[in-house]
């Protein structure tokens, strides 16, 4: 019993854990991952803070495999990766992965990922509708990924005066 109380967390004393980051990875079907780096940065301004390759390729395929790009976005990081032929399959459609982009100009956002190569979903929205009562709009990349475009209205959790 009392192993069994260790394993579920009992009484017994765990050492604190702080963690320093939190960086979300997008895993992309094999050898787009450099075409989904370009998209993010011309689509949301991403800049590409490293990239790190498997430089052995089949030699049909003419780009490397992308282990990690790291992408700085909206003071956050992203890594965005090539699924590797021989790991375990990673569904990209539909995983319940949505990410929220906070900016001023939520139309402005919208278009240029749509010039990028996005697709938006449905219209803008205002109000209780939307998120924390902003505007929000949605764009799904060419990768499967939706992204929320948020304006800073008002702070989730704020009560109103």
């Amino acid at each position: 019993m009392a192993q069994e109380e260790v394993q579920n967390g009992g009484p017994e004393k765990v050492a604190e854990v702080r963690f320093t980051a939190l960086k979300p990875q997008l895993m992309v079907e094999a050898s787009k991952a450099a075409d989904a780096v370009q998209f993010y940065k011309t689509a949301f301004g991403a800049v590409e803070a490293g990239r790190t390759v498997y430089p052995k390729r089949k030699a049909e395929q003419e780009q490397p495999h992308v282990l990690s790009a790291q992408l700085e976005l909206a003071g956050s990081t992203i890594l965005v990766s090539d699924i590797a032929d021989n790991s375990t399959p990673v569904k990209t459609e539909g995983t319940g992965c949505v990410l929220c982009l906070e900016t001023e100009d939520v139309e402005a956002a919208i278009a240029k990922a749509v010039s990028a190569g996005g697709v938006a979903e449905g219209e803008v929205t205002e109000g209780d509708g939307a998120c924390c009562g902003g505007r929000v709009g949605k764009v799904k990349d060419p990768y499967g990924y939706v992204w929320l475009i948020c304006s800073p209205a008002k702070k989730c959790g704020d009560a109103e005066a």
